[in-house]
C-alpha cells in the first residue's frame, strides 16, 4: 500500500490519467462504432405546375411558352469513392439545379464516423495516397452530414469546377483524407 501512497505513484498516475483524457479527447474511439445516417433527398425542382398555381395566386397570368422543356436536374461530373484511411463506398455527383446553383451530393455513402470530417472539393488527384489533398488548393463544403446515405452540399457560386476536380472526405484532425472520388 506504501507504493500506492509514493509522491512518484501518484504523480504518474496524474500524469496518465491526463494522457488518456487528452487521447479520448483526439481519437474519440468510440467513433468507430458509431453511425450517423442522413437521407436527404435529391434537391427539389419546383414543377410548371407549382409555378402556374403561384402565378394564378398572384393574379399574374402564366407564362411559359409551349416549346420551353421542363426545368431538370443536370449531373456535371460524378465519380465513385475510393477507400483511404478507412474503408469508404458510395459515388459522389456534382449537380446544376434549374436556377444554376450547383450541389455536391454523396450517395450511398459509407464510411467510419470520426472526429471532424469535412467535405472538400480539392485540385488533387485520387490516388492510393491519404495525406495530398491539403497540399494544393481546396474548397470546403461544410462537415460531414453523417457517414452513412444520401447527403447535398451546395458549392458556392465563385468555385472553379474546372480546376477543383476531386472530392475528399477529410479528417481536419488528423489531416487524413477517409476516402475520395476524381470527378469526370
Amino acid at each position: 500500500m506504501k507504493f500506492i501512497r509514493h509522491p512518484v505513484t501518484l504523480a504518474l498516475l496524474g500524469v496518465g490519467a491526463v494522457a488518456f483524457a487528452v487521447a479520448m479527447y483526439l481519437f474519440q474511439p468510440w467513433r468507430l462504432f458509431t453511425t450517423v445516417e442522413v437521407n436527404e433527398a435529391l434537391p427539389t425542382v419546383p414543377s410548371a405546375a407549382g409555378d402556374r398555381t403561384a402565378a394564378a395566386a398572384s393574379d399574374t397570368p402564366a407564362q411559359q411558352p409551349a416549346s420551353e422543356s421542363p426545368r431538370k436536374i443536370e449531373e456535371i461530373a460524378s465519380g465513385r469513392l475510393v477507400t483511404h484511411e478507412h474503408t469508404t463506398t458510395g459515388t459522389a455527383r456534382v449537380l446544376r439545379l434549374p436556377d444554376g446553383s450547383r450541389v455536391l451530393r454523396l450517395e450511398n455513402l459509407k464510411t467510419s464516423d470520426g472526429p471532424d470530417l469535412r467535405v472538400w472539393l480539392s485540385d488533387q488527384p485520387v490516388t492510393k495516397s491519404w495525406f495530398n489533398f491539403d497540399d494544393g488548393r481546396y474548397l470546403e463544403l461544410g462537415h460531414l452530414k453523417g457517414n452513412k446515405g444520401n447527403a447535398n452540399y451546395p458549392i458556392p457560386a465563385n468555385a472553379d469546377l474546372d480546376t477543383l476536380t476531386s472530392v475528399t472526405i477529410w479528417c481536419k484532425r488528423f489531416s487524413v483524407s477517409f476516402g475520395a472520388a476524381a470527378l469526370r
